[in-house]
């Protein structure tokens, strides 16, 4: 695997998002993630969004993460949010989610980011399951889901 560093409106970027949408929209039902978010979100220093790539140079994993500073969504100074980790079907359980928040924690820490921050669902037990495996721990609810009672939100010192 090669993880690659683009932009977030990258066609890979896009085909990838637009799958996780979907993935969303069957888990809850609600048409996908309705956070806002924008392609400059993601530039640096402010924020990376990281794809692997497999042996045929196919795009299989994504993950990115953001600044976010206190905020009346709940976070606070020096956060780094991470969004639309995702793994394609036939590429889960290989270890590329965990290889992808490795760096984007190494990304976000040489950015000056001193926590890293979350948000998931209870509908997905194994994003659950991979965070609190990597040493986050429950926070304080923030962003756009924070009022949802199937929203889980996890941090992790940086």
């Amino acid at each position: 695997m090669q993880i690659r560093r683009v932009p977030f409106d990258h066609p890979d970027a896009t085909k990838l998002n637009d799958q996780v949408q979907a993935e969303y929209h069957v888990r809850y039902g609600d048409g996908g993630d309705a956070t806002t978010m924008a392609a400059e979100d993601f530039a640096p220093p402010n924020g990376t969004y990281l794809i692997a790539y497999d042996e045929h140079d196919s795009p299989v994993a994504s993950g990115g993460w953001r600044t976010q500073d206190a905020n009346h969504e709940g976070n606070l100074d020096g956060d780094a949010e991470i969004k639309r980790m995702y793994v394609v079907d036939g590429m889960r359980g290989r270890g590329l989610a965990r290889r992808i928040l490795a760096a984007l924690e190494e990304d976000a820490r040489a950015a000056g980011r001193t926590r890293m921050v979350l948000e998931t669902g209870t509908k997905q037990p194994e994003a659950i399951a991979l965070y609190t495996s990597s040493g986050y721990e429950p926070c304080g609810k923030f962003g756009y889901y924070r009022h949802y009672e199937s929203s889980r939100c996890f941090a992790k010192s940086l």
